[in-house]
């Protein structure tokens, strides 16, 4: 089933803390998928934080088509979503998504986690934000 707007159930879906696999655009090349954690916001836009200059950035500056696939974990019945659209790269709130997908993904408890969350904050990060134009998914 396609859409062009992630629904209610979508997003109760895309609130579990599970890995997107974010692919962008790249010319010829076919596309490289990479692992990422992602938030979808309550207007329906998926977004993600990276550093400025990673080589997602640079391309999506060239071309800023890209698509996420998020899948249920092996255990649970088959489920997947996928959803295709422009990205903006938007300087601002990356940190405040870095700190709220870290306590989503990590135990903040954990001194060797908040460790490595206060290095992502000293770095500087951009947010990514996909406004889906085509959303696919699969419910078994």
């Amino acid at each position: 089933m396609s859409t062009s707007s992630l629904t209610a159930q979508d997003l109760e879906f895309l609130r579990r803390p599970l890995h997107g696999f974010l692919s962008v655009a790249s010319g010829p090349l076919p596309p490289q998928p990479r692992p990422v954690w992602f938030e979808a916001t309550a207007e329906g836009a998926i977004q993600l934080f990276t550093g400025p200059d990673a080589l997602k950035v640079r391309r999506l500056r060239r071309d800023p088509r890209a698509s996420i696939v998020v899948a249920a974990p092996v255990g649970e019945r088959e489920r997947w979503l996928s959803a295709t659209g422009c990205v903006a790269v938007e300087h601002d709130g990356a940190h405040d998504l870095c700190s709220r997908l870290a306590a989503r993904y990590w135990d903040l408890d954990a001194p060797v986690r908040a460790k490595e969350l206060a290095g992502m904050l000293a770095e500087d990060q951009v947010r990514l934000v996909i406004h889906p134009e085509t959303v696919s998914r699969f419910v078994h």
